[in-house]
């Protein structure tokens, strides 16, 4: 297979000539560098390419070309090369424009000229598009195989598990697909023994848990000292940003993670509103670059283990996990964020897994090709994930209590929402009943107001209500409101908690009822429920832990 291409594109020959070398001179072992001087004479190259079924990574224009802009060549660009990562070279008084291409074309990064020294200003920039190019484009031969039935909730389970931990598969459906039952036969499989997972190199598992699967993966499930210095138990953005400080600076640390780092945010198609990000990134992109962050900084992650008890044993902080096994350590940062809560609607319980689903990875969207869907919510969440099924999906039906989204979700949210043709929203209005043989097959809306019900045909049914922290393994030494927000700070000084604080100092702003144990995130009450915050307040709880330590 030949190498994939970087394209640059500009009619001034010493500007043409000095990015092309750059990218060679960096890009060339694994890349074929080709150059245009002009639009039409790149779109030539790339209907060239296109016949020939040659990959594009990347393609470099400047936006200041007299026959065809950037802009202009590669909103064109789009049909010959889909997948390719564009870049556009500006000056600054065309910032303007580069930003407003942002959502008019797919614009992944503007770089204004010149780019000297390009290890600084050039280099960093294309690392990350084409990191990202590569990422979306594998080598798929050595994926993952997994043998189930499309309705299957443990099918869903696993696939999710890979999805979101960045595990590449192929999905094979027994009902659908000749080679899924051609591979079924060969396992010698029945019914009990779905889904199958086949693993490169390694046994064929049959109707595997999560743990059993992490462990043929070769992820890490166990923790490898006796004793750290903090242990970190959820691997959302709270958490993950806290990895990456404690380790950073110094601290032994592990993360505990019973599904797959990321949290919520994890499972995003798009998070638009985070800083410096102007084109936004998916919540699986954001979490890959924090996982790197975390390992290279030698933080340790502890998988697919569920943490069921907590001990405070002297200056020790330990976890129970389900099963058997625990982690010690000097001081602890629950950050385990929160899940959707259940949607309390007769049917929907038996028909979880098999037609209705609390979330929705971003790569799973696919699944509901020319169907149509429904996504009740009215929260960001709720939003993006309405916005990612549309790609996908002949219609989206939002389905929302209030008679607003403004007061609930981002105005920018709101305005895709709107324009999008095939997303209607149904305010006043919510999901009463499911019914189903095997899997969701209609259900039950009704108006708030009237109170009159109707039934809709639809497989599909993804929630995206409420926030339900997961916090009863704490035990009764934790305070937490009667929802299960942790309690931290000054609040817990206030009249409302009796318990209290143990301690003659005051507790540090992130420290629950017990010392040297800290919430960051959305676990915590009255924390932001924001990315953003959530990052901050992971940060903040690694500065605390260090204050800590320091008084034992």
């Amino acid at each position: 297979m030949s190498k994939p291409t970087i394209l640059t594109v500009d009619d001034d020959p010493q500007v043409s000539a000095a990015i092309t070398r750059d990218l060679a001179s960096r890009y060339g072992a694994d890349y074929r560098v080709v150059r245009a001087t002009s639009g039409p004479e790149a779109l030539a190259v790339l209907t060239r390419l296109g016949l020939r079924d040659e990959p594009v990574a990347l393609i470099a224009a400047d936006q200041r070309m007299p026959r065809m802009t950037g802009i202009e060549l590669l909103s064109q660009a789009r049909a010959h090369a889909p997948g390719a990562k564009f870049l556009l070279l500006t000056a600054y008084a065309d910032t303007d424009v580069a930003i407003r291409a942002i959502n008019d074309i797919g614009l992944d990064h503007y770089l204004l000229k010149p780019w000297d020294p390009p290890e600084e200003r050039l280099y960093p920039v294309v690392d990350d598009l084409l990191d990202d190019w590569r990422q979306a484009h594998r080598d798929h031969t050595a994926d993952v195989r997994v043998v189930g039935h499309r309705w299957s909730d443990r099918s869903h389970d696993l696939k999710m598990f890979l999805a979101r931990n960045h595990v590449p598969y192929r999905w094979y459906d027994v009902e659908r697909d000749a080679e899924a039952r051609r591979l079924r036969d060969l396992a010698q499989a029945d019914a009990a023994d779905l889904p199958l997972v086949l693993v490169p190199d390694g046994d064929t598992l049959r109707a595997p848990s999560t743990l059993d699967l992490a462990g043929a993966l070769g992820l890490r499930t166990t923790a490898q000292q006796p004793l750290y210095d903090v242990c970190i138990v959820g691997g959302g953005p709270a958490g993950l940003a806290a990895a990456v400080y404690a380790a950073s600076e110094g601290l032994s640390t592990v993360i505990v993670e019973r599904e797959a780092p990321g949290g919520q945010a994890g499972e995003s198609a798009a998070i638009e509103n985070y800083l410096g990000f102007p084109k936004g990134l998916s919540g699986s992109d954001l979490t890959r670059r924090a996982i790197a962050q975390v390992l290279r900084f030698g933080a340790e992650m502890v998988l697919a283990r569920d943490v069921v008890g907590f001990e405070a044993r002297g200056p020790v902080r330990a976890v129970r996990f389900d099963g058997s096994g625990e982690i010690e350590a000097r001081a602890l940062i629950v950050a385990t964020g929160v899940s959707y809560r259940r949607l309390e609607a007769a049917g929907l319980e038996e028909l979880t897994g098999r037609g209705v689903y609390y979330g929705v990875n971003a790569g799973e969207a696919s699944q509901c090709q020319g169907d149509e869907v429904y996504v009740v919510g009215a929260a960001n969440s709720a939003g993006q994930a309405a916005l990612n099924l549309s790609r996908f999906a002949k219609r989206v039906v939002l389905v929302v209590r209030a008679a607003s989204l403004t007061e609930t979700m981002s105005t920018y949210l709101v305005e895709r929402i709107t324009a999008a043709p095939n997303i209607a929203v149904r305010h006043r209005c919510e999901v009463v009943a499911g019914r189903g043989e095997g899997h969701l097959e209609a259900l039950t809306l009704a108006d708030r107001d009237s109170g009159v019900t109707e039934e809709v045909a639809s497989s599909w049914l993804f929630v995206f209500i409420g926030a339900s922290p997961r916090t009863e393994w704490l035990g009764p030494d934790v305070v937490r409101d009667d929802k299960g927000f942790v309690v931290t700070g000054q609040d817990l000084l206030g009249p409302a908690w009796t318990r209290g604080w143990p301690l003659a100092r005051a507790p540090f702003t992130l420290e629950t009822s017990v010392p040297g144990v800290f919430a960051a995130g959305d676990v915590r009450l009255d924390s932001m429920k924001r990315v953003a915050s959530a990052v901050g307040e992971g940060a903040m709880s690694t500065y605390l832990v260090h204050r800590y330590l320091a008084t034992i």
